[in-house]
């Protein structure tokens, strides 16, 4: 039979298959509107290093390595986080509490991997506020461009504004002169008023948390007077209802500060109206396609084309981060976590996947095994570069 054919028989077979399975991969896999379709992309890709796909395949069908599925296959005796449980050794505390070694907290729970995993979050997220600035072509009625992204800065930096900058902006907060903390103070007074306006309850630590929340990244409309809140996250897509709780609690976190926003946008009718945007992508490659291509629409990226492309690579870079996790996973057991912490995590920030190459195959080893150290002088860049390759 010819190869071709036979690939496409393979395909149509286990198509049908799946509809009669009801097990945990079958369900994943046959979730709709999930972007399913770009999974096969990535899978695929002959560019994507093979060991990676090969991880994305275990993550999917619940088959990777970790302590809950070694317990059942019976090689290991527990189900405990053993990173977690070193990382709270080497630090001393006492008493750590117990966590489930899944495939859920290495990507998004384990506090060894916090850094690397903040340093990736911002990765996929930069690259995607800035594709939606640069593909952003809406016009208003003067022939400008509609929206601005002022804390779009560039694929690998982006600003993240807190209230008192997004206040100026948009002219709701008096400037007074610089000096003796009097514009911070003002402020302080504006949320006070606002708190006991609506008899909300709060304290001291209340008011400097408020101050202190930074926002993903922000579009304005300055003729229609358009204020958006972009908020991105990154989570376990298990459940079903995986986004729909995320984008809640995103939408609670941010409820007051969006209320406090439009308040004296009220009080001084400047016409201002703020509201929030929320951007969530599955570990394992979900996304919502039809939420997500409608919100990219809203910040005025009008061509279909185009919006299809960033959903491909949203969900492409969110899948070679992933596998970077659990890369991290397996440097860090191997070696002291401090030391993993800071390895490349730089590195991950700056570069986006195209400069980057995170899932692609290393170069090849000389004959003695060696490969030149990036670093100065550190043996550590020789184990870095090394065990990134697993």
């Amino acid at each position: 039979m010819n190869p071709t054919v036979k690939k496409r028989s393979n395909l149509k077979v286990s198509q049908q298959q799946l509809k009669i399975h009801t097990g945990s991969t079958a369900k994943f896999l046959t979730r709709e509107d999930s972007s399913r379709d770009l999974l096969s992309k990535f899978h695929k890709d002959r560019s994507v290093w093979i060991r990676a796909r090969r991880r994305v395949l275990q993550c999917l069908s619940y088959q990777f390595p970790c302590a809950l599925q070694l317990k059942q296959w019976g090689i290991l005796n527990e189900v405990k986080c053993r990173l977690c449980e070193k990382y709270y050794k080497e630090r001393n505390i006492p008493e750590p509490p117990d966590t489930v070694e899944s495939v859920g907290n290495i990507q998004c729970y384990c506090p060894a991997l916090q850094l690397p995993r903040i340093a990736i979050y911002h990765g996929i997220w930069r690259e995607l506020m800035f594709s939606i600035r640069k593909s952003s072509t809406e016009l208003n009625n003067a022939s400008e461009p509609r929206w601005h992204f002022p804390s779009a800065l560039s694929p690998e930096a982006h600003a993240e504004w807190g209230l008192y900058k997004i206040l100026e902006y948009m002219g709701l907060h008096e400037i007074l002169p610089p000096g003796s903390g009097k514009n911070r103070a003002k402020l302080r007074r504006d949320i006070e008023e606002y708190h006991t306006a609506y008899a909300i309850e709060f304290d001291d630590a209340d008011i400097v948390t408020f101050i202190a929340r930074r926002l993903d990244g922000l579009a304005f409309d300055n003729e229609e007077k358009l204020c958006v809140l972009m908020e991105y996250t990154r989570a376990m897509d298990t459940n079903e209802d995986w986004a729909e709780k995320k984008e809640q609690g995103k939408n609670d976190r941010y409820s007051s500060l969006l209320c406090f926003i439009n308040h004296p946008s009220h009080q001084e009718k400047s016409g201002w109206k703020a509201s929030q945007t929320n951007f969530t992508t599955g570990v394992r490659g979900s996304l919502h396609t039809n939420p997500f291509l409608t919100r990219l629409e809203s910040l005025g990226v009008k061509n279909k084309n185009t919006r299809e492309a960033i959903r491909n690579r949203t969900v492409q870079k969110t899948l070679s981060m992933s596998d970077m996790i659990l890369k991290f996973f397996f440097i860090a057991l191997n070696s002291k976590i401090d030391w993993t912490l800071k390895s490349l995590t730089t590195e991950i920030v700056n570069k986006n996947m195209e400069r980057f190459n995170l899932h692609l195959q290393p170069p090849r080893l000389s004959p003695d095994r060696t490969v030149e150290p990036k670093a100065r002088g550190s043996a550590n860049a020789h184990k870095s570069h090394t065990l990134l390759c697993i």
